[in-house]
Formats: C-alpha cells, structure tokens, sequence
C-alpha cells in the first residue's frame, strides 16, 4: 500500500503554493512585516547609497571642472615650451602658472596628466635623468603617437643613466606600440643600438632587419642596412 503524504506542504506542490492566494497574502504579511521591523536598516542602507552615488557624481563634476581651468592656465606654459622657454615652462612668468604648479595644483586631471609629460621631457633634456624618469613614468595616455613618444624617451633617460635593461624594455615598448611608418623605425633604431651596448648583438640585428624588411621608405632604413652588415661581419668572427 502507497504511503500518503502528511501536512498542508506535502500535498501541495510548491507550484501549486505559489498561485495559491492565500500562501501570496501570507508571504506579502511576512514581508510587509520584514519591512517595519527593519525599516531603518533599510533606510540606512538606501541614504548611504544616495550619499556614495551623490559623492561620485559630485567627484567627476568638479574633476572635469578643475580639468578646464587647468587646460585654460596651462596654455601659456605649452607656448613657453614651443619657444624654448624652458624655465618659464617649468616654473612660470609669475603672472602665468608652469607645469610644475599645474601637477601641484590640478592633480588626477588630464591636464597635469600632460604637464608631467612636458616636465619630464624638459628635465630630459637639460639632462636630469632623474628627474625625468620621475615624471614621465607618472604619465599615461591613449594617443598612440605620444604614449609610444613617452616610452621612447624614459628609454632615452635610462639609457643616459647606463640602466640598459631599463632603456631596453622602454624602446621595446615604444617600438611594439601602435606601430606606423614615421616613428616606429626611429624606435627600432634606438632599441637596436640599446642591445648592442647590452652586448645582445643578435637582437640588435634583429631590429635592424625590421627596419630594413618593413620600413624601407623610412630615414633609418640606410643606416640600418649599414649598422646590419656591420654587426652581421662581428658576428661571423
């Protein structure tokens, strides 16, 4: 004989239960009641969402904000830089801020993302290496021809202050970046001559073959077929 099922649950099937009305009402009372007993809990939960919501708002509004002014004041010291003015860029006219104070000032904005570009260059070339590597490192950006152009130049000033693992891993960046026919043989040549100092002579035809297979309309292109059968002759001793 088959065994019966006991109690309201074991002859229901939950399906059943759930189109049942009075099971609805019962479960709507249990969270209606849910609701008052926990009502400022849930209170607390929604004003601290409403406050971290408003926050981030309130953030990007006066980020993009300080980011205008910033540009405005910046343009002055991007004119210094273009004619040479390297002290006035840096440091300002003082009427006109320079990239030094635009870092201090405007920090997480696009613009003082820029500055340091402009301020490790600088250092860069009046030959405080250090000080380039500095800043240039705290830049990042999107564009691939001066990403590839700031690679390129931590490459310079490691390379300057005999880091050749440094230099090296830089050039090899700037080179792999977004390559193009104007700037990536200039990259390739950099990087070439990097390896040959760190004594890898294979590499160093390696990037010379580069140039000399996939850009041979560009400026390197002779001098890479020359510092390629030079370096090709040493290894054949």
């Amino acid at each position: 004989m088959a065994k019966t099922k006991s109690g309201k649950a074991a002859q229901q099937d939950p399906n059943d239960l759930l189109e049942n009305p009075e099971v609805l009402a019962e479960r709507l009372g249990r969270g209606e009641a849910f609701l008052k007993q926990n009502s400022k809990v849930l209170g607390g939960v929604l004003i601290a969402a409403i406050i971290l919501i408003g926050g981030i708002l309130f953030f990007q509004i006066n980020n993009e904000n300080k980011n205008k002014e910033a540009q405005a004041e910046m343009f002055q010291a991007v004119y210094f830089y273009e004619q040479d003015s390297i002290d006035f860029a840096l440091n300002g006219d003082g009427i006109n801020a320079g990239f030094l104070e635009i870092v201090d000032e405007y920090p997480r904005t696009d613009a003082a993302n820029l500055a340091n570009f402009y301020i490790g260059s600088i250092y860069l070339s009046e030959k405080n290496f250090g000080e380039a590597i500095e800043y240039l490192e705290k830049f990042s950006s999107d564009d691939y021809l001066v990403q590839a152009k700031a690679y390129s130049l931590l490459g310079d000033a490691h390379l300057e202050s005999g880091n050749l693992d440094q230099a090296i891993s830089n050039y090899e960046k700037a080179a792999s970046y977004k390559e193009n026919d104007y700037f990536t043989p200039r990259y390739l040549y950099k990087l070439a001559i990097a390896y040959e100092e760190a004594g890898r002579i294979q590499d160093a035809i390696a990037s010379y073959d580069e140039i000399e297979t996939k850009y041979y309309e560009s400026y390197e292109y002779s001098f890479a077929r020359k510092h390629k059968a030079r370096l090709e002759g040493l290894a054949a001793k």
